[in-house]
């Protein structure tokens, strides 16, 4: 009984550590999403060819050294939860869409920042305002589906939800 109990609370905190380096993971990746392209408007035309070597610099480390492993650890701590808890609700899916579209605007900044890399102090940075605030936005949509897990129901059809006794289409279906 006892050698259970020990068992069940490894497993509780387990779940504790990786839950914590998935906040961290997420915080740290949005918030570098947001500042990310504020770095980058800092970036003027008229700087001379250190100040933008120090802007490029500090972008380029910025999105390769923090904002990217941030990703890949929260996204990784994340899958592992996932499984974990087995938590296959429909909210779950509703913030993994979100975890999508954060992948996306980080792909996005990403080629930012190679761009200003490659056009030498030719090119002026793209306006950062909507890239703020779609950041915003699906950290705070993130936020409300994990904290709030609302209630999302899903009208499929009953084609879709039943079984209809049916061969497939092929003769060719492998047997294992």
């Amino acid at each position: 009984m006892e050698r259970r109990l020990d068992a069940a609370a490894g497993v509780t905190l387990t779940i504790a550590i990786i839950k914590g380096v998935h906040i961290v993971g997420i915080t740290l990746w949005t918030a570098g999403l947001i500042a990310l392209p504020l770095l980058l408007a800092h970036h003027k035309l008229d700087h001379g060819q250190q100040e933008y070597q120090q802007i490029r610099r500090f972008t380029h480390y910025g999105y390769t050294h923090l904002l990217t492993p941030a990703s890949v650890i929260a996204v990784a701590a994340g899958i592992a939860l996932l499984f974990l808890r087995s938590a296959f609700v429909p909210w779950m899916f509703a913030k993994l869409l979100l975890i999508a579209c954060l992948v996306t605007l980080h792909a996005w900044i990403g080629n930012l920042v190679v761009r200003m890399g490659e056009h030498a102090n030719r090119r002026q940075p793209s306006p950062v305002a909507p890239l703020m605030a779609i950041a915003i936005a699906l950290g705070l949509g993130i936020l409300y589906l994990v904290l709030a897990k609302p209630a999302i129901s899903i009208d499929l059809p009953d084609w879709l939800m039943t079984p209809l006794d049916r061969q497939l289409p092929v003769e060719e279906v492998p047997i294992w």
